[in-house]
C-alpha cells in the first residue's frame, strides 16, 4: 500500500496494531452476539434491536421508517427486509401517521408487545451473564468509548485512489 505524505506522518505501527486489534475484537464481539442471541433467545440482534426500539414509551404510536433507520444505524434496504419478517411473524405493523396521512409509522402489534415482555427475563439473564465481572463504571465508560468509535466511523471519508480501485474490484 502506498501512502501519501499526510498518511506517512500519521502512521504509527504501535497505534496501527492496537487499532487493528480493537476492530478485530469488535468483529468478534458482533459475531458472538449474533450467535448467542440466536442460540439463547431465538432471535437475531437486529430483531431484538427493532423490538426494543419500538417498545420504548415514546414509540408507543410507532416510529417513522426514517427515524427507525437513523436510530438503529441500519440501511433502508436492510430495515425493509427485517420489517418484512417481523410483519410476517405478526410482531410489527405499519400504521398511517396521524399528522401526515401519506406517511406510515412502524409499531409493535399486541403480539409484538407480548413477545417483547416475554423476552425480558431472558434478556436480563443474557445481559447479566455477558457483563459478569465488569464494574458499573467500566460499563458506562465502555458505552462512552463505543459512542466515540461510532462517531468516528460515521465521519470516515476515504478519498484515496487505491481505495477506490479496491472498492471497484469488489463490485
Amino acid at each position: 500500500m502506498r501512502m501519501n505524505n499526510t498518511q506517512e506522518k500519521m502512521y504509527d505501527p504501535a497505534l496501527y496494531s492496537i487499532h487493528n486489534r480493537l476492530f478485530f475484537r469488535l468483529f468478534q464481539v458482533g459475531n458472538s452476539l449474533d450467535r448467542q442471541c440466536f442460540n439463547q433467545l431465538g432471535i437475531s440482534p437486529v430483531h431484538w434491536s427493532v423490538l426494543g426500539a419500538l417498545s420504548r414509551p415514546h414509540a408507543k404510536t410507532g416510529m417513522s421508517f426514517s427515524d427507525l433507520t437513523e436510530y438503529l444505524g441500519v440501511s433502508r434496504q436492510n430495515l425493509t427486509l427485517i420489517l418484512k419478517r417481523l410483519e410476517r411473524d405478526g410482531f410489527v405493523e405499519r400504521l398511517i401517521d396521524h399528522q401526515d396521512r401519506r406517511a406510515k409509522n412502524v409499531a409493535l402489534t399486541a403480539l409484538g408487545h407480548k413477545n417483547w415482555e416475554n423476552l425480558q427475563e431472558q434478556i436480563f439473564s443474557f445481559y447479566h451473564q455477558a457483563m459478569d465481572g465488569i464494574a458499573f463504571d467500566d460499563a458506562v465508560t465502555l458505552i462512552h468509548l463505543l459512542n466515540k468509535v461510532n462517531e468516528g466511523l460515521n465521519r470516515i471519508k476515504i478519498e484515496d485512489v487505491n481505495t477506490k480501485s479496491l472498492n471497484n474490484a469488489f463490485e
